[in-house]
């Protein structure tokens, strides 16, 4: 019996959501995201708009006297728009009918289709992961970036300025304008190349001025370099604390600061080798920073069919989404945390 365009696509859909291959790499953000609810979806539009309460709505006149003082009614239109641009990319599968006859039986042939489906699901996954963290993909240039350093992104998220003095511009809204409202700018501390010093108050800094501001929520994920996840457990020697994320990984333990859970990835650190620019670790806090996915385009596929103009079978995958961010100050970057 042939294998059908239908049969092939009913294999991308078996395996979408249950890949490995041999060129796995840790994406921390995308692994955690959408356990920790930083994943939403809309159904179309052509652009994303986040409204942002970033402004005092009113002022408070105090009636010290006979309480007929006039009462200042100026007021401020609270909400700000953040509009965000849509990211739209494609991979393609494909197989072509000389593979096919070279392949004995059906079963040769969809095994094939697997091995090739699960190689372009994580070449997606560690490409948008890549632009996500440090800003430097080659081919997902329009995705917004959490790396906002003047060595790196100069319009993304974090930035190694102390609040109150950043300048980046994020969906479209000044930081620098509305560099008082704490709540769009990041937190930031340094370990100043000493994280034996400086490491664990730097961490305990960030996390207590992103709890102080948030609206809900406390930091949920820390990505790490390597050497910064190495420096912590260090650090932290016998008194290791653990967590357990229970189902979400089969019961491992997890290692943690401040309830939030620690996870190391190869794209950190950010700009590594730049000296003060090098960002060892991001706190995130997903109620403050969201992937947006279009409902119809999450790693969606689109069914196999004939290619025009050869003899092989193709079958695209399509991503629409966009990076978001909401509340800035309920998250933050550790700098220059990689030397003990």
């Amino acid at each position: 019996m042939a294998i059908t365009n239908d049969l092939l696509s009913s294999t991308l859909y078996s395996i979408r959501d249950n890949f490995v291959d041999e060129l796995f790499k840790k994406t921390a953000f995308l692994d955690h995201a959408q356990k920790m609810g930083g994943v939403e979806r809309e159904d179309g539009g052509i652009k994303v708009q986040r409204p942002l309460s970033i402004v005092e709505h009113s002022t408070i006149s105090n009636l010290s006297g006979t309480g007929y003082e006039p009462v200042n009614i100026a007021i401020n239109d609270v909400l700000r728009p953040a509009i965000y641009d849509w990211t739209d990319f494609v991979a393609p599968i494909a197989i072509s009918k000389k593979e096919e006859l070279e392949n004995n039986g059906e079963r040769g042939i969809v095994k094939i289709v697997e091995a090739r489906t699960k190689n372009v699901f994580g070449l997606l996954r560690r490409e948008t992961n890549r632009q996500i963290l440090a800003g430097n993909s080659t081919t997902l240039s329009t995705l917004d970036t959490l790396n906002g350093t003047s060595s790196g992104s100069v319009t993304g998220f974090f930035e190694n300025l102390a609040t109150g003095s950043q300048t980046n511009v994020v969906g479209g809204v000044s930081k620098a304008v509305y560099q008082s409202t704490r709540g769009w700018q990041n937190q930031r501390q340094t370990a100043a190349s000493a994280f034996s010093t400086n490491g664990l108050a730097a961490m305990n800094a960030i996390y207590l001025a992103a709890n102080e501001v948030a609206p809900m929520g406390d930091i949920s994920l820390i990505i790490s370099s390597v050497a910064g996840m190495s420096n912590y457990k260090r650090q932290l020697f016998a008194n290791e604390r653990y967590v357990d994320p229970k189902v979400l990984d089969g019961g491992r333990m997890a290692l943690a600061f401040a309830g939030a859970m620690m996870e190391q990835d190869s794209d950190m650190p950010i700009n590594a080798g730049v000296g003060t620019d090098e960002a060892t670790m991001y706190f995130i806090n997903f109620d403050g920073i969201k992937l947006v996915f279009h409902s119809d385009a999450e790693f969606s596929i689109m069914p196999f069919v004939d290619s025009q103009g050869s003899t092989a079978r193709v079958a695209h995958i399509y991503t629409k989404m966009c990076l978001v961010a909401d509340h800035l100050g309920s998250c933050g970057a550790l700098f220059d945390g990689d030397t003990y």
